[in-house]
């Protein structure tokens, strides 16, 4: 039995189908035509000994999604020489895995713009043995791009470097002055068109993928589809909308995101409106997902889970719950109702998926699907099956 690739929590299957070439934008038709006319700035991604790993989703994501930065290569000495496409998903975007940055730099004809630091531990802090790493790259001219909870701007170190070297550091989650952040005004609930939250069983498990693929696979059945970013990874890969919400301080979340949604809704006039989710409710130590279900009250969910993940990531000792559990806590704690189950494939066959996918769907009743090994029209059905007026019935209410 052959084993689906695994490299972290969001892995594809080379199932025969043809896949989306990586770092490839997951955009409308219109909007990819006015990216291609745009200059996209070089980067090379740093992930050394966690690329293909949970902690080295943000590497991970960029890789596979990125419309803002044209990705150069990525820095890993572990797999130093391997197509990061092919690490990842089982087929190849020529984007090398490299030893270190001067290696890197022999890829290329020109210094990179953005060296971005595609490491997301869970401390989120950047490591000491990784701050000559950022130096380096300060010295040689690259601006840097920093998705951890310590703020490099913030280091007299760093911003003396970056001051000497005129290149500037973007603290990707650090929020605005208090003074403009947003509370919730409870105008989320006027929007007329469907909110859909991409929530999950745990971290790292797929939710923003699962949320991008769909959100593709949406625009491609001739809806208009847009996603709210709600980490630093989607920000990083050129999220139109969308907030940090774990570094925003509590009192602000519910507003942040819900300024996120009404300012996409206005902008786009869209048939739909997809929430990338963040972490799990049930899970003790994060509470992004209640922020997340309580600031964009979505009308639906869907749920991602990993059948064969045995425990929390980052915590050994607490049990993954069952999407059963997980359902009836969403489905207490408010209003709105889960439409279906996407499935994580990690360290799993793809006869186990099958099974997987037929077991959940008799058990819960409702559609489950795998989007990375799966057609992604099987998202856009449980969808549509959902809101089967959708594009119609919602733009004509805003009219």
């Amino acid at each position: 039995m052959r084993t689906i690739p695994h490299v972290g929590s969001t892995e594809m299957l080379n199932s025969g189908r043809q896949s989306t070439p990586a770092n490839t934008p997951f955009l409308p038709a219109h909007a990819v035509r006015q990216a291609e006319t745009k200059c996209i700035p070089t980067a090379v991604i740093y992930c050394e000994a966690n690329f293909g790993g949970i902690d080295g989703k943000t590497a991970n994501g960029l890789i596979r999604h990125s419309e803002k930065y044209k990705i150069l290569s990525v820095i890993d000495s572990r797999h130093a020489g391997r197509d990061s496409s092919a690490l990842l998903d089982g087929s190849a975007n020529g984007i090398p895995v490299c030893r270190d940055l001067t290696d890197a730099l022999t890829h290329t004809e020109t210094m990179p713009d953005y060296f971005i630091i595609g490491m997301a531990p869970a401390t989120g802090m950047l490591p000491a043995s990784e701050r000559n790493v950022v130096l380096d790259a300060i010295r040689r001219g690259m601006n840097i791009v920093n998705g951890l909870h310590e703020f490099l701007n913030d280091d007299p170190i760093f911003a003396e470097a970056s001051a000497a070297g005129n290149v500037n550091i973007t603290d990707v989650r650090k929020p605005r002055d208090k003074k403009h952040l947003r509370m919730f005004s409870g105008r989320v609930q006027d929007i007329p068109c469907p909110r859909l939250a991409i929530l999950g069983t745990d971290c790292a498990i797929g939710k923003r993928t699962t949320a991008t693929i769909l959100t593709r696979a949406l625009n491609e059945r001739g809806l208009n589809a847009v996603m709210i970013s709600t980490g630093q990874t989607g920000l990083m890969q050129g999220a139109s909308y969308g907030v940090a919400l774990d570094a925003i301080p509590s009192q602000f979340c519910c507003g942040e995101l819900e300024a996120a949604i009404l300012e996409a809704y206005e902008t786009e006039q869209p048939d739909i409106i997809i929430i990338e989710g963040q972490g799990a409710l049930s899970h003790p130590a994060f509470c992004t997902s209640a922020f997340i279900l309580r600031g964009s009250a979505p009308a639906a969910v869907i749920l991602q889970h990993a059948p064969e993940r045995a425990h929390r990531c980052d915590f050994e000792k607490m049990s993954m719950p069952t999407p059963k559990s997980e359902i009836a806590l969403i489905e207490a704690f408010t209003d709105t109702k889960v439409i279906g189950l996407t499935i994580n494939h990690e360290n799993m066959t793809d006869a186990q998926v099958s099974d997987a996918i037929s077991g959940y769907a008799d058990d819960l009743g409702i559609p489950v699907t795998d989007a990375l090994s799966r057609p992604p029209e099987h998202l856009a059905d449980m969808v549509i099956a959902a809101f089967p007026d959708i594009g119609v019935t919602f733009t004509a209410a805003a009219e």
